[in-house]
């Protein structure tokens, strides 16, 4: 049912004494006919009525009611279908007034093509009607790629498309990196194939144990038959399969679960999900929805929950950081759609209260790198490109040495874009074979074997090569790049003042013999540190573990409780010392024998608990 009011005035009170006492949905329209809010309610004459027939205090809603030209409504049968109608409407109008999610794609999905006799794995948007099995949601494409990526790892299922694969007379480069097993050829049966592809399948369904289990089983019978090169490669799948376990594992924890946390600051609003699914951290996503000023957290949250999971794949349970005041509406609607029972929980305890604490936090931080870091990143680059003379300069490596005495030496090299560190991109080299404690030498073979790779594709050659150090260091870097034929790169050298204060640092320019200054306040000169000081964290953690990790003994036979039998069950599970020192607790408790109790006394040697 529709109203159409005069464009000049609007008597809000005379409309309101017509309207039905049901539940609906009503749009709001300006003067030029464009709709500018979209709400639903309980009773239509009640909830259209308390714009015009009450005192208005928020701003927000004041301006709102200023502009109205018209109303039109619709009836529906209960607040659910209301719910439903109002999200759709929403989605079609983008209303100025409403809270809008501006990123509203579908959901990616792992997809197993089952129905083949080679089933590939791949990424997979749209309606899931096809042949073939299902994984996920994830929440971005970039976190199905990551999975797939570790997947392939342990588990060489092929992802290559179905016409590149029936049309190969030899193995692609997949195989001879050990990532597929060249099914399109012959070199694997379809036994073998196939379970590797059940593993994969039983990981993705949270079942990563009883994988574990099985390929433990398979390499101790590999080496009792002496296959011991087959039960190498057994003992490194499990390794990378603990790997990502450790990365993914929630304490806990069955099933589908998303936690929803809301923050807002100086009126933009982030919301932070994080997605659980068999039990497993699939990744988190943070939200930056168009709000209208003076909206509250919880109306934020409220708006994001039916625009996000209206028309999607829901988890069975939603954690959020405030309680919603129409929660049992918004089940019911998401209930219907997803035709199982969905919960919405805002006052949880325990763990799952962590897990909503957590999510609100990395809401906080991720709001405030969204305030500060773009506009500062990128003003401090311009900044950098003048002082330099005018070049442009979009990507920027630093490399830095770290050592105790010439002991355990490790590289750094990090990288900074216009959107500031790209932390994916970081990499750290272990330096052998050089005296020690000879920084120059060390210097020379990290930008060596960095740069013989990026030659070779592995990443785009820097505009900016910064080293941390003076002349010497920096002559190795133009050797190096000069020995490798890189053209094209400003090398600049950066050596602390006298007295090492930050702002007293010397600049030296390759192929310039004089020295440098920037004032200490200059933008320029911060982002130099910045980069130059996250080279040196980095360089001096992966120095400490890599010292840590050579001092370290079998300090397994010196926990008591800590047999030789259940020593001897958690390097097989974990695929040596290493693995033990990086487990978490659940990881340890998982193992046959060792009961929570003992794995957080294990924990502790490692950690200093």
């Amino acid at each position: 049912m529709t109203d159409i009011s005069d464009t000049a005035a609007f008597d809000g009170k005379a409309f309101v004494r017509n309207l039905p006492e049901l539940p609906g949905v009503y749009r709001m329209l300006d003067g030029s006919g464009v709709v500018i809010y979209v709400g639903k309610a309980r009773n239509l004459k009640r909830r259209v009525g308390s714009y015009f027939n009450r005192t208005l205090r928020e701003r927000k809603t004041i301006a709102l009611v200023k502009q109205i030209r018209a109303i039109e409504f619709t009836v529906t049968n209960t607040e659910a279908e209301a719910l439903i109608l109002e999200n759709n409407l929403i989605k079609q109008y983008r209303p100025r007034y409403n809270v809008l999610l501006r990123d509203d794609k579908s959901y990616p999905y792992i997809h197993v093509t089952t129905h083949q006799r080679f089933p590939r794995l791949g990424v997979y948007r749209g309606t899931r009607k096809g042949p073939g099995r299902y994984y996920g949601p994830f929440p971005s494409a970039g976190a199905v790629r990551e999975t797939l990526n570790y997947l392939q790892k342990v588990f060489p299922v092929r992802q290559c498309d179905d016409s590149y694969f029936r049309n190969r007379s030899r193995p692609c480069l997949q195989y001879q990196i050990k990532r597929c097993t060249a099914p399109c050829v012959g070199y694997i049966d379809e036994e073998s194939y196939a379970q590797d592809v059940r593993h994969a399948e039983m990981f993705l369904e949270g079942k990563s144990g009883v994988v574990i289990d099985e390929l433990v089983r398979q390499m101790e019978e590999a080496a009792e038959r002496l296959e011991f090169e087959r039960a190498g490669q057994i003992r490194d799948r499990i390794a990378a399969l603990r790997k990502i376990q450790e990365r993914q594992y929630i304490s806990g924890q069955k099933g589908d679960l998303d936690v929803v946390a809301c923050v807002t600051q100086d009126g933009i609003a982030c919301v932070q999900v994080f997605f659980f699914r068999g039990g497993h951290n699939i990744g988190n996503r943070a939200f930056y929805p168009k709000v209208p000023d003076d909206t509250t957290e919880t109306e934020t949250l409220a708006a994001f929950l039916a625009r996000y999971y209206l028309g999607r794949k829901v988890p069975r349970e939603i954690l959020v950081s405030h309680p919603i005041e129409e929660r049992e509406i918004l089940e019911e609607a998401l209930s219907k759609q997803a035709e199982y029972k969905v919960s919405v929980r805002a006052n949880v305890r325990g763990e799952r209260r962590h897990w909503v604490e957590l999510a609100r936090d990395n809401a906080r931080h991720a709001l405030a790198a969204h305030l500060a870091s773009k506009a500062s990143v990128d003003r401090r680059f311009i900044a950098l490109e003048e002082a330099l003379g005018g070049v442009s300069i979009n990507r920027i490596e630093c490399f830095d040495i770290s050592h105790t005495r010439g002991e355990a030496t490790v590289a750094s090299c990090v990288v900074f874009n216009r959107e500031g560190p790209a932390k994916s991109e970081y990499r750290r080299f272990n330096i052998e074979g050089v005296t020690a404690g000879d920084d120059y030498a060390a210097m020379r073979q990290a930008l060596k074997r960095r740069y013989t790779r990026l030659k070779k594709g592995e990443a785009p050659i820097p505009d900016l090569l910064l080293i941390d150090g003076g002349k010497g260091q920096l002559a190795q870097a133009v050797e190096v790049l000069t020995e490798l034929g890189i053209e094209g790169v400003l090398l600049l050298g950066i050596a602390k003042g006298p007295a090492r204060k930050p702002g007293e640092e010397t600049l030296f320019l390759a192929g310039d013999n004089q020295a440098y200054r920037l004032p200490a306040h200059s933008p320029a000169l911060h982002l130099l540190q910045q980069v130059r000081d996250e080279a040196h964290r980095f360089a001096i953690t992966g120095h400490r573990a890599r010292r840590g990790k050579a001092r370290t003994v079998s300090v397994l036979e010196d926990i008591p409780g800590l047999g030789p039998r259940r020593r001897q069950s958690l390097l097989k599970q974990f695929g040596g010392l290493q693995g033990v020192t990086q487990a978490g607790v659940e990881d340890l408790a998982r193992v046959p024998g060792i009961s929570r109790a003992l794995a957080e006394k294990i924990y502790g040697v490692f950690h200093g608990g």
